[in-house]
């Protein structure tokens, strides 16, 4: 039985050094192409008081789409070039006005459609069902534009102090709240912006879908309600947070509070979170199940290696 050279595959030697460079030459020019949008971020956005994690969202990010790189269809991709040449088209105009007329949350926001128009020409969809996590996982370096933030950050501060006053004030502490503003002793405690405003939910929301990742559960109902459960962990764990901060002051003073301590509580937000999430987590694995047979991406990501 004879064959047609022009109906067989391509060999491997064939325009090799294109397609295996393909991916490294595009990340390069991803790299040149958003540095300043993640300079401009580190100078007014990541530097601020509780905007620390951008950097941090940013490596998860890289870290992602490097573990889930293995699973992507290298050797029989089929590329989707409408659908991607429009999606880069998209990403593009947006990027050219956010950089035209300084828009960070613009500038930011381009590079969904972007990283989705360059997987969709390099792995097409079956690419993108890969790599759909990573590139959303882009949505936490996004800045929250300021109407956003003050119109949902004045309920969020409320709702965390009070919450934090009558804990402590069943516990017999003599506290008292006005507003945002807590009493406790001859100390007056705000609750500020850092420690119950929405970019410390929207953090905090972030530690929690990058768990999801890692774990990996195959069964649905358990991420969906895990997924659920994220916003009234991060909830908890600001209110843990300011209840830490108001115990310190009040046994310790004032300069201890605002002090080193204050910039800890930070750390112990994320910690709480991460704890109370597992703790969740092993909750919900007592209901739901994991399917037999499956693994997680990262797991799948490892037996490609091999």
């Amino acid at each position: 039985m004879s064959v047609n050279p022009s109906l067989s595959p391509p060999a491997a030697s064939s325009g090799g050094l294109p397609v295996r460079w393909a991916p490294a030459l595009v990340g390069a020019a991803l790299l040149a192409m958003y540095f300043p949008t993640y300079r401009a971020l580190d100078t007014y956005i990541w530097s601020l008081v509780g905007q620390g994690h951008g950097p941090i969202m940013l490596a998860l990010s890289i870290w992602l789409a490097w573990q889930r790189y293995p699973n992507l269809p290298h050797a029989d991709a089929r590329p989707a070039n409408v659908a991607g040449a429009i999606a880069l088209l998209i990403g593009g105009l947006i990027y050219a006005v956010g950089r035209s007329q300084d828009v960070l949350f613009l500038d930011a926001l381009s590079q969904i459609p972007v990283a989705i128009g360059v997987v969709l020409l390099l792995w097409g969809w079956k690419g993108l069902k890969v790599m759909w996590f990573p590139i959303f996982f882009l949505f936490f370096l996004i800045p929250v534009p300021g109407s956003i933030v003050d119109a949902v950050t004045a309920p969020l501060k409320m709702g965390v102090s009070y919450v934090a006053e009558w804990l402590m004030f069943l516990a017999g502490y003599p506290i008292a709240r006005q507003g945002v503003t807590l009493h406790i002793g001859q100390y007056q405690l705000l609750v500020a912006d850092a420690c119950a405003g929405l970019n410390s939910i929207f953090a905090l929301e972030a530690v929690g879908v990058f768990y999801m990742s890692v774990a990996g559960h195959t069964n649905k109902w358990r991420n969906i309600a895990l997924a659920t459960l994220i916003i009234p962990i991060s909830f908890v764990s600001n209110v843990l947070r300011v209840i830490a901060l108001v115990l310190v002051t009040y046994y310790f003073g004032d300069a201890v509070g605002q002090g080193f301590v204050h910039d800890f509580a930070g750390i112990l937000l994320f910690m709480a979170a991460t704890m109370l999430t597992v703790g969740v987590d092993a909750v919900l694995g007592v209901f739901f199940k994991n399917k037999a047979g499956s693994s997680s991406p990262a797991a799948q990501a490892k037996e490609a290696e091999a």
